[in-house]
């Protein structure tokens, strides 16, 4: 099933679920680059050039969402997005194109970018990505807490997810100054209406913290590896 790149470099995709616990299914896959050895994304990223980087950006979406249909998705689809593909209108519309030629419904398709990525001129991508969130695209905000923008950003522009910095989650059961701090982000977010995913959760005791704050997206090995061209099966660890 793998793909050519815009550079010429193989690529594929392995799946990773985000799990709704409360109703213990799968609320979305979130489509990760691979080579076609299935090469970590570093590897593929590496070989594409700088200048052709929105090119290769916007032809992975197409092929993320051609071959999370072929498999069969059922959900919501995560895909990862380049500020700079603002630059280039056709960049998004070719990616809602490919949802509607794959019959694969808008408004499941979720555009995740990095809080990092959207500093530098938070008013420009907030205007010009709410355009493609009225035609049903939703956006959501990757590693947030990892930076010192993310309040602001919340201010400025109400993502329709976040993902906590999994930074953030990691041991949360034992370090309360980060307790502190999710639990205003989750706090912030509900008032926002924003859903809250923890991402990057290997331990029972995380999610046991997590859950217990009344989170139920979760992202990470304990719950399923990412599977190459694949979906994985989803483990539902057992919580008091």
């Amino acid at each position: 099933m793998g793909a050519r790149s815009a550079s010429g470099a193989g690529f594929t995709f392995a799946f990773q679920p985000i799990t709704d616990t409360n109703v213990r299914e799968v609320f979305s896959y979130e489509a990760l680059i691979r080579g076609p050895g299935n090469e970590p994304a570093y590897q593929i990223l590496g070989q594409v050039p700088p200048e052709r980087l929105i090119e290769f950006d916007q032809k992975a979406r197409i092929e993320a969402i051609g071959l999370a249909t072929r498999l069969g998705i059922g959900c919501h689809l995560n895909l990862n997005f380049m500020p700079q593909s603002l630059r280039s209108p056709v960049s998004i519309l070719t990616t809602m194109e490919a949802a509607d030629r794959f019959h694969l419904p808008i408004d499941r398709i979720v555009l995740e970018v990095t809080e990092g990525a959207v500093i530098d001129d938070q008013a420009h991508f907030a205007e010009v990505i709410n355009q493609y969130r009225g035609l049903g695209l939703k956006v959501a905000i990757d590693d947030f807490g990892a930076g010192y923008s993310g309040l602001n950003l919340l201010a400025d522009f109400q993502p329709d997810q976040i993902k906590l910095d999994m930074k953030l989650v990691r041991g949360i059961e034992r370090h309360g100054p980060r307790q502190a701090i999710v639990r205003a982000i989750d706090q912030a977010c509900q008032d926002l209406g924003i859903d809250v995913i923890a991402e990057g959760v290997e331990t029972v005791e995380e999610y046991a913290w997590l859950a217990n704050q009344g989170i139920k997206l979760f992202q990470g090995y304990l719950f399923a590896k990412p599977a190459f061209e694949s979906f994985p099966p989803v483990h539902y660890p057992q919580i008091c």
